[in-house]
């Protein structure tokens, strides 16, 4: 039993509901709407042989920063394995197979075979895009969809949210302008397309633009704030705006409205939390209480071993929140793993624990050590994966420890310039 989906991809062990229910949770995921998962439940319930309703279900739970979520995917996988597929959804199982094993440049080349025989595989495309973003790969971010765009057009549905991954990757890129207007065309072609409005977020940051930001992501609330994923996230934007402007109090409580209000245990919210209250604190805001509630969220990831990018939060909660005991508990866990032949070893010692050193000795008042241990870092931090914005909050912690340390005080200053120092 075999179906066609919008894109003429073969899907095997399908049926037309089922179809139309796997595009429904496909165009949810793709464009960062909620609400993928139920529809991709109800395709399986459709069809439960449907092979890449399995395959998204899985997808949906490894493109993340919890190690919970990637080890949930396991069963899926091996649903996925005894099921009759093609040679190309054969290729999805192996991509996934290679992520739950930790193996996410092995994955990622698959998907790149995928698209190799079929650059109008939106789902391969958008979890590739992921899978670079998160290890760091900028000159895949910034070419893998470039690679495809001939074969798709404005009639395709998806083109809006591919042209969106493509504006990221220019921005992500260094080319701004490019970036801007295809982004400003995503949206041409869908207004609501909440990562196009994304990706205007980061272009304003990085062209230092704030006042910019703060315009676009007030008039387009509705764009990226409702039954979207990313919600959270344009908050933050917005919060570094108010920020680049000397608001923290503006940016505090978007903090406690919007950023924190649901203590979310979320990996990618933790992450948002932690770079915010930092980034206030360096400017003299005062995050107070907020530092604990946040420190205690973070504290079971201690041991998780899995990402960097995560550690090097997690390490600003608990050295902002003065929580030495669980800032030392981390450094112990990541100095143990650092020579382990896994990925999470390999960025750990590269950047992972002398990141989380620095930051160490930057809440301890060594400025000196910070310094030395960040300036190591700029040559090789993208491999921390994330965005040039949210690693910026290494350099904007370099820019202080080296202005304290050149005054000769012991603290930060009450209030340093709302300027990030990029190097890229």
């Amino acid at each position: 039993m075999r179906g066609i989906d919008q894109r003429t991809n073969g899907m095997s062990g399908a049926t037309p509901a089922a179809i139309a229910a796997y595009e429904r949770a496909a165009f949810a995921f793709q464009n960062w709407r909620r609400g993928a998962d139920d529809h991709v439940s109800a395709a399986l319930r459709e069809a439960p042989d449907f092979v890449m309703a399995h395959a998204l279900q899985a997808y949906m739970l490894v493109c993340s920063r919890d190690p919970d979520q990637v080890r949930s995917a396991r069963p899926v996988v091996e649903r996925l394995s005894n099921l009759p597929a093609s040679d190309r959804e054969r290729l999805h199982f192996s991509a996934l197979a290679a992520v739950v094993g930790d193996d996410y440049e092995s994955a990622k080349g698959h998907l790149g075979r995928i698209l190799d025989l079929d650059p109008r595989d939106a789902l391969a495309l958008h979890v590739a895009h992921s899978f670079d973003h998160l290890t760091g790969d900028i000159e895949c971010l910034g070419e893998r969809v470039a690679a495809v765009l001939p074969a798709w057009s404005s009639e395709r549905v998806g083109y809006s949210a591919v042209l969106a991954m493509h504006a990221f990757g220019l921005e992500e890129t260094g080319e701004f302008q490019r970036a801007e207007r295809t982004a400003l065309a995503a949206l041409a072609l869908d207004g609501a397309n909440a990562r196009a409005h994304h990706v205007m977020a980061h272009i304003f940051e990085m062209t230092d633009r704030p006042e910019a930001g703060v315009r676009w992501l007030s008039e387009h609330r509705d764009q990226w704030q409702t039954d979207t994923v990313v919600a959270t996230h344009c908050w933050w934007h917005l919060a570094l705006f108010h920020l680049s402007l000397g608001d923290c109090d503006r940016a505090l409580a978007l903090y406690d409205r919007r950023v924190r209000a649901a203590c979310s245990p979320e990996i990618a919210d933790l992450i948002d939390a932690s770079a915010l209250l930092w980034r206030i604190q360096l400017l003299g805001g005062e995050p107070g209480h907020r530092w604990m509630e946040l420190a205690s969220a973070w504290a079971p990831h201690i041991d998780d071993g899995f990402c960097s990018f995560n550690d090097v939060h997690a390490m600003l909660a608990f050295v902002g929140g003065r929580q030495w005991t669980h800032a030392r508990r981390l450094e112990k866990a990541l100095a143990g793993t650092q020579w382990s032949s896994t990925r999470h070893g390999q960025t750990t010692r590269q950047i992972g624990l002398p990141a989380c050193r620095a930051l160490l000795a930057f809440g301890e008042g060594d400025n000196e050590l910070a310094i030395e241990l960040l300036e190591q870092l700029p040559s090789r931090a993208y491999r921390l994966g994330g965005s040039h914005a949210q690693r910026d909050v290494l350099y904007l912690t370099l820019q202080t420890a080296s202005r304290v340390a050149s005054s000769g005080q012991r603290q930060p200053p009450p209030r340093i310039e709302a300027q990030s120092l990029r190097i890229h």
